[in-house]
């Protein structure tokens, strides 16, 4: 379990994070986009092991020869320099072209006395989703991990303070599950990674691109222990400065027996994700061995 634990931290000093905010106030971010895929990605190629391990991931899982895959990892990793680039860039003040398929079904749930949950891997660039996935009525707790760098946190902060969303940080106490249940008590939304893990955590096993793969239990039984609806939320960048955000519904029987209904919500949501990884298969950014 040791290889998918992940530190939590985005790359650079927070004097170097300040640099490139003050910078994207003044220029479009194709030029940095064009600066990262000659001269950073190259570099990081060469230097980390993520290269290997995307490799693996477009010969294994989607079946491409070398000399396609070898190319759709160097796709891969200037897609993952833009998403940090663009995450910047918002907290510059840029604004991206965003589109919502769902939305209705996050209204119709938003409107509701009862919270509900969102899910959400590390494939796009979910960070979108908090600036867009608005609700007046309630507060949006997002999970998030309590190792991340200050200048990143104090950016977080500045532009989700606007779109009434609170920041819940993962602690080896565990004193954030009482964070998120009072967040639910209070019919509130919980937003959780599900494909990260903190320490020993417990995992549930799905087919996942063609091979049994582990994911963290926490975020479906917490939905399971109440009930409660669930959404899958994945933001996937279709353009230079374009996203569109899939808001889906899970399905899973919430009669049914506790067990049974972990392993219908966890499979309805590790079906969603491949078809999104299916379709953007260049935006998936776990960088080590999922399947291992």
């Amino acid at each position: 379990m040791a290889q998918k634990q992940w530190a939590g931290t985005t790359y650079g000093s927070g004097g170097l994070h300040k640099s490139l905010i003050w910078t994207l106030r003044y220029i479009d971010v194709r030029f940095l986009y064009l600066f990262a895929s000659i001269f950073v990605v190259p570099v990081c190629l060469i230097l980390n092991d993520s290269r290997r391990t995307a490799y693996r991931y477009f010969r294994d899982r989607h079946g491409y020869g070398r000399i396609r895959a070898a190319w759709a990892t160097y796709i891969n990793h200037c897609k993952f320099a833009q998403v940090v680039i663009d995450k910047f860039a918002m907290y510059a003040g840029k604004k991206f072209e965003v589109e919502v398929i769902g939305m209705d079904r996050f209204n119709e749930l938003a409107s509701k006395d009862e919270g509900f949950l969102h899910l959400s891997s590390h494939i796009g660039n979910y960070e979108i989703a908090g600036y867009t996935l608005v609700s007046e009525r309630k507060t949006i707790n997002a999970v998030v991990y309590a190792h991340e760098k200050a200048s990143v946190m104090e950016n977080r902060n500045n532009m989700f303070t606007k779109t009434n969303i609170r920041m819940i940080t993962l602690r080896q106490d565990m004193s954030h599950l009482f964070e998120i249940d009072q967040a639910l008590c209070n019919g509130d939304i919980v937003s959780f990674p599900t494909d990260r893990f903190m320490g020993q955590a417990k995992c549930v096993e799905c087919t996942f691109l063609g091979k049994t793969a582990k994911f963290p239990q926490g975020p479906f039984s917490v939905a399971t222990m109440r009930g409660l609806d669930v959404l899958a939320v994945n933001v996937m960048k279709t353009g230079l400065v374009k996203y569109r955000i899939y808001v889906t519904p899970l399905q899973y029987d919430k009669e049914a027996p506790r067990r049974e209904q972990l392993r219908q919500l966890s499979r309805a949501y590790v079906a969603e994700l491949e078809k999104r990884v299916l379709e953007y298969p260049e935006q998936w950014y776990n960088f080590f061995d999922f399947w291992n």
